[in-house]
């Protein structure tokens, strides 16, 4: 069973890959705990956490796009590793100021906006770098699982770590120690040897490759309708992280300890997530699968709004975590399977795009809407909505399944 869940480690260079990010990985949310609670306890403002949000993520609405682009043509070794060196110069400038005394609620928002930058240049590269870490299409929707796996077992660990470190050593030490964290990526990208992918001699302007890859993913229902449900996640769904403080504080009466615990257990489901989309043979009836997932996340987070005790936000937690990790996830693997590798880059970029580059925009809203009508009734207000977006794809999905058939029929998966 562990053989067939994490079948895309016994290629050499992705278990380097994925042994470096895990450690980045736990520092960045460490990090990314630490400044949202060194904000809100400066500031007292849920409104400037949806701010840190919106700054921390905006960038890759913006960027992702043109990131697609450049990593169909680029050495994505090369600009993997470069983004990973850029990414520990910033949490060395956070460490840097924090351990000083003189940082301020705009340093951290500006920072937060140039991990942002990086992060969008980064992740449609990640994405399409996976397969040369892995070098054959088969293991590539196992890849995408068991790199999902490691990101949510650093989202696990690092809140809760987070919220400790918090109380011995305050939020420079955790700065410290994500800086830190980078050594081992370091280590790992110059030991990995990967065959670089073909790139074409000649390439069309920026303008036609981009508007190219629109077309494609547009006129694509499969790819439209998943990408339009993945940005209705990340707008409703996901701004629970960023109002976590204002929970735990207004809600639960908790301190940074409950805060990092909650953190941790919506890492948990994530974690048992992708446990459980590792452990699957292919991508078939992974549509089915979204629709409960999507519909679980709403319920559970119109719930969690009304939980006056950790204890019942905990399991509450785990489903919204296992829920979101789900959805993003499965939508990830299917289109990785349907895409044709020449606008894989692209593609992918729009996935970025659709999850984590609307998500600061809900961010932002919801910490305003928080601000004036508390925060359990705009968790409820989105929880409900997610709901809502399920049953459309169960409605919707006839009309997909038969616009994928043919690409799974001449892959081969009907057949698995």
């Amino acid at each position: 069973m562990l053989q067939t869940t994490l079948r895309a480690l016994r290629h050499r260079n992705f278990r380097l890959f994925i042994s470096g990010q895990m450690c980045s990985l736990i520092g960045y949310w460490m990090q990314n705990v630490a400044q949202s609670w060194l904000l809100y306890r400066l500031t007292g403002s849920a409104t400037l956490l949806g701010v840190l949000a919106f700054a921390g993520s905006v960038p890759i609405l913006l960027l992702a796009p043109f990131a697609g682009l450049w990593s169909d043509r680029a050495n994505l070794h090369r600009l993997m590793f470069a983004t990973q060196i850029l990414e520990m110069l910033q949490a060395a400038a956070l460490a840097a100021l924090a351990l000083a005394g003189v940082i301020a609620p705009w340093h951290i928002v500006s920072l937060s906006m140039l991990l942002g930058i990086l992060v969008a240049v980064e992740l449609p590269v990640r994405h399409a770098y996976l397969l040369e870490l892995v070098g054959n299409k088969a293991d590539l929707p196992n890849a995408v699982a068991v790199t999902s796996m490691m990101a949510n077992t650093g989202r696990l660990i690092g809140p809760a770590l987070a919220g400790l470190m918090i109380g011995w050593v305050g939020e420079a030490g955790c700065f410290l120690l994500n800086t830190l964290s980078y050594i081992a990526v370091v280590i790992t990208f110059l030991m990995i040897r990967v065959k670089p992918s073909t790139r074409p001699a000649s390439h069309a302007s920026l303008l036609q490759g981009l508007s190219e890859g629109l077309r494609y993913a547009w006129s694509s229902i499969p790819i439209r309708i998943l990408l339009m449900l993945l940005a209705m996640t990340g707008f409703l769904a996901t701004p629970y992280v960023a109002l976590m403080p204002a929970f735990t504080r207004e809600v639960l009466q908790g301190g940074a300890e409950e805060m990092g615990f909650l953190m941790g257990a919506a890492g948990l489901g994530a974690v048992a997530g992708t446990l459980y989309l590792a452990s699957r043979r292919n991508v078939r009836g992974l549509l089915t699968v979204i629709a409960y997932a999507i519909f679980g996340a709403g319920a559970a987070l119109a719930l969690l709004a009304w939980s006056q005790r950790v204890w019942l936000a905990l399991p509450l937690l785990i489903i919204i975590g296992f829920g979101i990790l789900v959805t993003s996830v499965s939508v990830n693997m299917i289109l990785q399977t349907i895409v044709d590798d020449d606008k894989r880059g692209r593609v992918m970029s729009l996935y970025t795009a659709a999850f984590l580059g609307i998500a600061p925009f809900g961010s932002l809203a919801a910490g305003a809407v928080a601000d004036v009508i508390g925060v359990a009734a705009t968790l409820t207000a989105g929880g409900l909505c997610c709901a809502a977006g399920a049953l459309y794809l169960a409605h919707k999905r006839p009309q997909i399944r038969a616009h994928i058939r043919p690409v799974y029929s001449r892959l081969g998966i009907l057949s698995k």
